[in-house]
């Protein structure tokens, strides 16, 4: 399979808006701080990634299905330190209790 010069820019495309999302994941794991995310943003987030990827195999797009699985692992990342993280702990919850 010959890879075009389009499918290769939606490949590289693809590497520059998912790359964006490191950042956040590795100082989200660092700080384990989740309080500035917003859990409907990622949750819509998560779920229009994954239509993309659906999208992505029904038209055959190799940019599209690699740009959009990589991402959506990095969001659901992103998704799962929010709610493991934004959990109180149970300290936290007992001397809010008192």
């Amino acid at each position: 399979m010959r890879m075009d010069f389009v499918e290769f820019l939606g490949i590289l495309a693809g590497c520059c808006t998912t790359l964006a999302f490191f950042p956040q994941v590795l100082h989200t794991w660092r700080t384990r701080s989740v309080a500035d995310i917003s859990l409907r943003m990622y949750l819509l987030l998560t779920l229009g990634v994954s239509l993309w990827v659906v999208y992505g195999v029904l038209i055959g797009s190799l940019a599209v299905i690699l740009a959009n699985v990589v991402t959506l692992v990095l969001a659901v990342s992103i998704l799962v330190m929010k709610l493991v993280f934004g959990r109180p702990s149970r300290r936290e919850f007992d001397s809010r209790s008192k």
